[in-house]
């Protein structure tokens, strides 16, 4: 199997698992490393490819986001600035410096993964008025979460789910197109930033561009019938594995 068969079938799995939840550079991250590209070349060309994905995702939602406008509105800021902040971050990362942080990142954005049913159930066990945070928390949180996307986007979208809990929004097809729409915004600012690093590998990140719009598109339209507990779980176990070859790599 080529090398760009690989990267177009990890793009279209992460795709799809960005659309229904998040989580999806952890399969295009390691595959992308796998090929030959060193860790820092991968994570900045995955993510000037990203935005096709929650294109296709976001208009896949597009009956939703209407009933979300005022909301949409007000995340928009800490989106379009944290993706710009934690692009820039990233480009004045030391090589070196990356390769020893990357383990911590994935294993970060797989805790984040594991942990998001409880998260959400707790979101959902509380009375309203505890549910109901102040929208400068919420603020603050996606600012947070979106500078995050900007250096490493592995996990964003749990992130972003578990914010928008916070918010009140706890209907998953709600909260799955406003994160896809709000990804947009993060990873169009960030990939803009990165766009001019010198570091994009651009034979595989048009082939992730495809492969993203097809799985954000596939994987939105899919959700209702989708088992996000088999993938998730999966995504999961999988980070946790490598987490550690990437630390036992770095040792």
């Amino acid at each position: 199997m080529s090398n760009y068969v690989i990267i177009l079938v990890a793009s279209i799995l992460a795709g799809a698992t960005n659309a229904i939840a998040g989580g999806g550079t952890l399969i295009t991250f390691p595959a992308l490393v796998w090929v030959g590209i060193n860790p820092l070349s991968a994570n900045i060309t995955n993510t000037v490819a990203l935005w096709t994905g929650s294109v296709t995702g976001a208009w896949a939602f597009k009956e939703r986001l209407y009933q979300t406008k005022e909301l949409l509105r007000f995340l928009t800021l800490p989106s379009l600035l944290g993706g710009i902040l934690g692009a820039y971050l990233l480009t004045i990362t030391p090589h070196k410096v990356f390769d020893f942080i990357v383990p911590f990142l994935v294993l970060f954005a797989t805790v984040v993964l594991a942990l998001n049913d409880r998260i959400h159930k707790f979101n959902l066990n509380g009375d309203r008025g505890e549910r109901k945070s102040s929208l400068v928390i919420v603020f603050i949180l996606q600012f947070l979460t979106s500078l995050y996307g900007g250096y490493f986007a592995a996990g964003i979208g749990i992130l972003m789910l578990a914010t928008l809990g916070i918010a009140d929004i706890t209907d998953i097809h709600i909260a799955n197109g406003i994160k896809n729409l709000l990804s947009l915004f993060i990873n169009v600012t960030s990939g803009l930033i990165l766009l001019f690093s010198g570091k994009v590998v651009w034979p595989f990140a048009f082939i992730l561009m495809i492969g993203f719009a097809l799985g954000g598109y596939w994987g939105a339209k899919v959700s209702q019938r989708f088992d996000n507990k088999k993938v998730k779980n999966f995504v999961v176990l999988w980070g946790i594995a490598l987490a550690i070859a990437f630390w036992v790599r770095g040792v």
